[in-house]
């Protein structure tokens, strides 16, 4: 049974929106996460990885990928770690800091990281297929409310 399912018509719409929204997320999730496996014979938190790095051609401290993918450093070592075993990533020094480095995507890694995300983005075009293009821009639009909603009430 999954979340959708254990909401009945006496709780408030809000609640069977918000277990709809979640459904949707892990189908589509679950999708992404076959496809990697099944095409690259990897995992979504290598490509979240190797995404924060491509926005950062540069290169990132290992506590800014971190926080970026809001996991902790042991996490980001491990997966920085195999990345860096099979090429894909290198970790370059920090002038000034010989405790610091930055990690960033190599020239094979670039490349690989440029397939998959083709590939995602593909998936994600699919997975919102039933939508015609007035559906999307209204549930981005009104989901784009229920955000502004809850950063004007964050402190």
């Amino acid at each position: 049974m999954d979340l959708e399912a254990r909401a009945h018509s006496e709780h408030p719409e809000e609640l069977r929106l918000w277990l709809r929204m979640l459904t949707c997320t892990q189908l589509i999730e679950k999708e992404i996460r076959a496809g990697l496996r099944e095409q690259w014979s990897t995992t979504l938190p290598r490509f979240d990885l190797m995404a924060q790095l491509e926005r950062a051609s540069d290169g990132l401290r290992m506590n800014e990928l971190s926080r970026r993918m809001m996991v902790t450093g042991g996490n980001v070592t491990g997966i920085t770690d195999q990345l860096e075993s099979e090429g894909l990533v290198e970790r370059v020094g920090v002038e000034g800091d010989r405790r610091a480095y930055l990690v960033r995507l190599t020239p094979k890694g670039r490349r690989e990281f440029n397939t998959m995300a083709t590939a995602h983005e593909g998936w994600i075009v699919e997975a919102f297929a039933g939508l015609d293009t007035s559906e999307l821009r209204a549930l981005h639009q009104l989901l784009g409310k229920v955000k502004q909603h809850f950063l004007q009430e964050t402190p």
